[in-house]
This record gives C-alpha cells, structure tokens and sequence, in this order.
C-alpha cells in the first residue's frame, strides 16, 4: 500500500477518534440531565394527579355538573399546545411529535388551529408552513418557570372560555423508560370529567365517586370551585408534560450518542487493523527489497 494511502488512515483513525470524543461527552452530559429531569418528574407528578383527582372528584358531587370548561361545542378552531427540543442530535425525538401534529392536523384539515410552540424545533417547524403561532417559548424545558407555565396554561383557558378556540390539545413526548419515549397528545379542553388523563404513560384521576365526596360542600358552588381550579391543572399538566418531554430528550439524545459512540469504535477498530495491515506489507516488501538486493550483490 503507498504511503500516502497510510497517512489517509492515520488521519481517518484520529479524525473518527475525535468525533468519538465528542459523542462520549454529548452522552454523559444526555445522562446527567435526565436524571434531573426524572427527579423533577416525579418531584412534580403528584401535585398534578391531585389537581386532577379534585376536579373529578368535584364533578363527581352533582349529577347534573356543567362548566364552561366541561362544555362541548362544534369544533371551529383548535389550540395546539406542542412541545419539541432545542437542539437536534437526538435521533427521531423531534420528528416524531411533529410528525403526530402533522398526521393529526392532516385527518383535521377542515379545522383551523393556533399553536403554542414551546421548544426551537417547534418554532421552526410551523414557521415554515407559515402557520398562525400566538406564542413562542424556545429553550423552555430545560429550566421551566413556574410563572411561564401560567401564561400558557392561562392563555389556553381564556382563549377557550371566551369561545376563541372550541379545543386545546397537548401534544408532548412521554417518557416511559430509557429506551422508550413515546409522541402522545392529550385533548385538555373541554375538560372530560368521565375520561382518565394520561401522562407518562399513567392513567390519572378516576369518575368514582366515595361516600366522603357526598359530604363535602363547595363555597361558592362546586362549578365556581372548579373553574377555579382548571388553570392551575393545566399549569401543571403543561409543566409535567414539558419535564417529561425534557426527559425523553436526553433519553433518545443518549441513546443517540452511545450508538454513535459504539460506531465510531467500531470504526477505529477496523481502521487501526487495515492501517496495521498496511504497516506489516510495507515492512515485508521493504525486507524482500534487502533479501533480493543482498542476494544480487553476492
């Protein structure tokens, strides 16, 4: 082999060893930050399972519950909450929950939609198919504010009781385990009080109704309580779904890496042994070049 052809191999081997080191780095700080965002996950959940547990078990105190929250209407126009990441690098995550938007809106076309676009990948997403967005929130996941979510969860809430929008649906990505994340949506409003929510794969609140909820009474009615109640739910099923999403980034981020990482070990490895080959031909033909050159002196 020339020595030309053995430089390119050198250089291949140190080039792919530094793409090596970069995905190894990219894969630790993928693990760290979702053990985080796991932690804040389950820090989290609870006090949204309790939001929804109550609005259940509010609806559950009269047989005849109606709120304008509760009110289904003919669907004129949607809001769309949809949740993506910042940054690409981590395989399919961000075109599978956009690809689930686009599947939905193209079953739906004959229903116009707002969209609340949270993460960069989101935002770009729909300015190309120059779609209505009312409010953008890039790298918002990763260091959520409680008070950002309320203007979310607000905003979808007021737009829906005022008649603006006749559903709001969440769209975010669930974290089921490191090797599972899964694109879901959630309709939000109208609040469904006979149907369980989903997040992370859970089912949460019930429709049963106990002895102990027959006995509570609510000031200054239940549906007064429970309009009440439904932004603050929503500000937290917006926070668990972005933590989950946040989650499930870093997973399949990680996932990414590792398989990258294991690629380009495989590569160095292949390359380092076709470079070692090289070395040992060129080392014999330069022996056969004595041997031959001794043997025509003598």
């Amino acid at each position: 082999m020339p020595k030309s052809s053995m430089k390119t191999i050198k250089r291949r081997i140190k080039s792919v060893g530094s793409t090596l080191q970069i995905t190894k780095a990219m894969e630790m700080v993928a693990s760290s930050k979702l053990r985080r965002a796991k932690h804040r996950a389950e820090a989290l959940r609870p006090y949204f399972e309790a939001h929804a547990d109550l609005l259940t078990d509010i609806a559950a105190s009269k047989t005849d519950f109606a709120t304008a929250f509760t009110a289904k209407r003919e669907v004129k126009n949607r809001l769309f909450i949809v949740i993506a990441g910042d940054r690409e690098l981590a395989g399919g995550f961000n075109s599978n929950i956009l690809r689930l938007v686009a599947n939905y809106e193209k079953e739906n076309s004959a229903t116009p939609s707002k969209i609340i676009a949270i993460g960069k990948r989101t935002i770009d997403f729909f300015k190309k198919k120059e779609r209505e967005i009312i409010a953008e929130y890039p790298h918002f996941c990763e260091n959520i504010k409680p008070g950002r979510c309320a203007d979310i969860a607000n905003a979808a809430a007021d737009m829906f009781r005022s008649g603006e929008v006749d559903e709001v649906i969440l769209f975010y990505t669930s974290y089921i385990s490191a090797l599972r994340q899964e694109p879901s949506q959630i309709q939000v409003l109208p609040f469904d009080v006979n149907k369980k929510l989903r997040i992370a794969g859970r089912d949460i609140s019930g429709t049963q109704k106990t002895s102990k909820q027959e006995d509570i009474n609510y000031d200054p009615s239940p549906e007064a309580v429970f309009d009440r109640i439904i932004p603050k739910m929503l500000l937290s099923l917006v926070s668990c779904a972005c933590i989950d999403s946040f989650a499930s980034e870093q997973s399949a981020r990680r996932n990414a890496m590792e398989s990258a990482s294991d690629n380009a070990a495989e590569m160095i490895d292949k390359l380092s042994l076709q470079y070692n080959r090289a070395r040992q031909e060129k080392i014999t033909n330069e022996i056969n070049e004595i041997v031959g050159g001794a043997n025509a002196i003598s």
